[in-house]
């Protein structure tokens, strides 16, 4: 009975000990923070276009 308990008890706190690790890039992650806030910020002061959906045909231009 006690080697019972003391298997159930590591199977229960071996795993517990287990930490998994992501690390992001700063650098890429601040990258694309810099883009997506100047892509913003062009749209908002209208230096920007909005994006062309590729599904609909473009207007003909006037010649």
């Amino acid at each position: 009975m006690k080697n019972w308990m003391l298997g159930l008890a590591l199977v229960c706190v071996i795993p517990a000990c287990v930490t998994i690790n992501i690390y992001f890039p700063a650098a890429a992650a601040e990258k694309a923070a810099d883009k997506i806030i100047d892509d913003v910020w062009q749209l908002k002061n209208g230096a920007g276009k909005p994006a062309v959906n590729k599904e609909e045909p473009a207007a003909p231009s006037a010649q």
